[in-house]
């Protein structure tokens, strides 16, 4: 663990974690928190969370250093981001292995995290050439119209455990060749990532003479949190986490005109009809059930399945979920980490008792593996007579309910009887269901797939979900421009002053 850290200029015990435009910040009056690694319960390393007077000082630099990064070249940013990816590229196997200690991904998944921020990066190079306005045609004569899209401000970003990386990626580098500056909030569970990446981004930036553009505040919801949601200097405040306190989030901003990104809970689930490939959609189950043990938005949690194939799919699910290997995510045979706290594993077990109250039948799983560590936990297969409450809520553990359907109408009514609105997914070989599930009338979510799974989204298309799950896009598509602001122009070449609609005003 040590040598790990070195690699990524991280000390045991940090003096501080906060940094601005000034370096990092020493806090006596921090208090301290201590990250912990999952699978084995041991700490890891120290470091002095911020105080509301070390807030106040990276906000303020925050907010100069935007006035003079908003006026840098789109172009020019992006060359700034170019070479932030290549320098991800040099630390990508540190930097992965540090996800799966922290937060407890097995290490494909931490190394995929990582390739996640690089991809992101290339693709906001490209952006810094793209972000692109509209011509209009003027109805009086020798007049121009357009619209231009300029640097928004400052960016506040709050994320969670589960992707304590890529997620900041794919805010803060079309933030940055937005033209914004960026103050990160990490969940209190990874803090090093964090820091390791802000050293990365404090190297590039240097060798390209400017500071203030990616800032970190590591803190508490109660503390940091409540400050950056009321800032008014923070223009946009990214949050992902839960939907209760992403309510709180969205009222917080809103009520003094601030805009926010939420990503908030995921409830996904896949029909599988009778005309499906049930050995891809086992395969496809199994990814988004188990990776990332459960604890990825965009989890599978609910799988519909037709009657007529539901004691088919059910077995060949059993035999899938019995050769999962737990254990040790750093080894590469492991395919299930631990959960990232021990709370999780009790939400989990009142989960699992809750829905066979309700008439579930455990098929596979619903114990804990304390022979393994304090955090680990069987993947667990449900089968429930009826989609109840415990199965419209979202429980961020690899628990995964059966239900079955009769017809596709049922099947998604049943599909989208949640709350929640993230990702979606359909196996089937009939295009009539294909496209019925992708219609207007069909899934509800912001991610509908048709023979892959829920898990998985590419960075190249707009991240994000409906109904409780927030509304907020990010990545790919168009979803830069959230991090600006857009303007209408005008421009009179003439010697008159026409009016629009015709309007006569005056002699």
């Amino acid at each position: 663990m040590k040598s790990l850290l070195e690699k990524l200029k991280i000390q045991p015990v940090n003096a501080g974690a906060c940094f601005g435009p000034d370096g990092w910040l020493m806090d006596s009056k921090g208090k301290e928190l201590i990250s912990y690694n999952p699978t084995t319960g041991e700490a890891l390393a120290k470091v002095i969370q911020a105080a509301p007077e070390t807030y106040e000082k990276v906000a303020s630099s925050a907010q100069e250093a935007f006035l003079k990064w908003r006026t840098v070249p789109a172009p020019k940013r992006g060359e700034v981001i170019r070479d932030l990816g290549n320098a991800l590229r040099e630390l990508k196997e540190p930097l992965g292995d540090l996800v799966t200690v922290e937060m407890g991904k097995i290490r494909a998944e931490g190394h995929g995290e990582v390739q996640e921020m690089i991809d992101i990066c290339d693709f906001a190079v490209g952006q810094s050439r793209m972000l692109y306005g509209l011509s209009m045609h003027s109805e009086r004569p020798a007049h121009r119209m357009y619209e231009q899209w300029h640097p928004l401000g400052i960016l506040g970003l709050v994320t969670a455990f589960n992707f304590p990386v890529a997620v900041w990626s794919w805010n803060a580098t079309l933030a940055a060749v937005c033209g914004d500056t960026i103050i990160w909030k990490p969940s209190s569970y990874t803090p090093l990532t964090a820091i390791a990446v802000t050293h990365i981004t404090n190297q590039v930036i240097a060798d390209h003479g400017l500071s203030g553009i990616f800032n970190l505040v590591i803190g508490s919801g109660r503390d940091v949190g409540e400050l950056l949601l009321n800032d008014k200097r923070i223009q946009l405040v990214s949050f992902t986490g839960s939907t209760k306190i992403g309510a709180h989030v969205s009222e917080t901003v809103a009520h003094r005109f601030g805009r926010t990104i939420l990503e908030l809970g995921g409830n996904n689930g896949i029909i599988v009809s009778e005309k499906a490939d049930l050995e891809m959609a086992t395969r496809a189950i199994l990814f988004g059930a188990v990776g990332t043990a459960g604890q990825r938005c965009t989890s599978t949690r609910r799988i519909i399945m037709q009657k007529s194939i539901s004691e088919d799919l059910t077995q060949r699910l059993a035999g899938a979920y019995k050769q999962v290997r737990i254990g040790d995510p750093l080894k590469p045979e492991t395919l299930m980490g631990p959960l990232v706290v021990n709370t999780s594993v009790e939400e989990m077990m009142e989960a699992i008792q809750q829905a066979v109250a309700d008439g579930g039948e455990v098929v596979t799983g619903g114990h804990m593996l304390p022979e393994l560590g304090p955090n680990f936990v069987e993947p667990t297969i449900i089968k429930m007579p009826a989609q109840t409450e415990i199965v419209k809520k979202e429980t961020f553990a690899p628990i995964l309910y059966l239900l079955e359907y009769e017809t596709i109408e049922d099947a998604i009514r049943i599909h989208n009887e949640v709350p929640q609105g993230l990702s979606s997914a359909m196996f089937t070989d009939s295009v009539r269901e294909a496209e019925a599930f992708l219609s207007a009338t069909g899934s509800d979510c912001g991610i509908a797939n048709i023979n892959i799974g829920t898990s998985g989204a590419e960075i190249g298309g707009a991240f994000g979900g409906e109904k409780e799950t927030g509304g907020g896009r990010e990545s790919g598509s168009d979803a830069w421009k959230t991090y600006m602001r857009r303007q209408t122009n005008t421009i009179n070449w003439s010697k008159e002053l026409p009016l629009a609609q015709g309007i006569k005003f005056g002699g």
